[in-house]
């Protein structure tokens, strides 16, 4: 008998714990919710660069951080996403540079769109990301190699850099970041919606969501 007064009140409070987990998790996606409706503004600014037709239905937001591994994973997955539907969805890329020196990498990036590079430079880098991020660092000495054969002037290039108009633009995405509680990269908003939960899954089924209210 004691025993199963045991298991009874062990099942009770696995339930307990469970439901209050789904719980959080629900009122967290709703604050998340209600943050980005609050502050749609903070979402995209006129210096964010723009894959995909202006005049797609759906939009995708995303934070990145060049120098994040999940970031370089999801960018084809979110790449595919367009391909699949070419003129009814874009990408907005907005920075969250977290890790050390990261800022190096997005102050490059912008740079190269200068010079119309941005795209390819920003594949470039992904790619290469395993040879010049160390202990979550960015090493800057090490990014160069991988930006060779693209084009660009590399004497502009470094002095594009320095411009303190991209420094501004890192700051504005950081403060962007911040009014929507971005802490992590990749973050993701889709028309003004962020995620409930974190995964390629999630985004999908919101992007389709969004594509089947566009068609209404």
């Amino acid at each position: 008998m004691k025993k199963l007064v045991f298991v009874a009140a062990t099942v009770i409070l696995v339930l307990v714990f469970v439901v209050g987990v789904m719980y959080d998790r629900s009122q967290k996606a709703e604050q998340a919710g209600m943050r980005a409706e609050n502050n749609q503004s903070a979402l995209v600014r006129p210096h964010s660069r723009v894959l995909g037709p202006a005049t797609a239905k759906v939009q995708i937001v995303e934070f990145l951080d060049p120098a994040c591994e999940t970031c370089r994973r999801f960018y084809p997955l979110v790449k595919q996403l367009l391909a699949a539907h070419p003129d009814q969805i874009n990408l907005v890329v907005r920075y969250a540079p977290f890790h050390d020196n990261s800022t190096f990498v997005v102050a490059l990036l912008e740079a190269a769109g200068r010079q119309g590079k941005y795209w390819e430079t920003l594949e470039a880098l992904l790619n290469g990301q395993e040879g010049y991020v160390a202990n979550h660092a960015v090493q800057p000495d090490l990014v160069w190699k991988y930006i060779e054969g693209i084009g660009l002037d590399i004497t502009k290039l470094r002095a594009d850099m320095l411009d303190p108009a991209i420094s501004k633009l890192i700051t504005q995405d950081l403060d962007d970041a911040r009014v929507l509680n971005v802490t992590k990269t990749p973050e993701f908003f889709v028309n003004g919606k962020p995620l409930p939960s974190f995964g390629f899954e999630q985004l999908q089924r919101l992007v389709d969501e969004a594509l089947s209210s566009s068609k209404r």
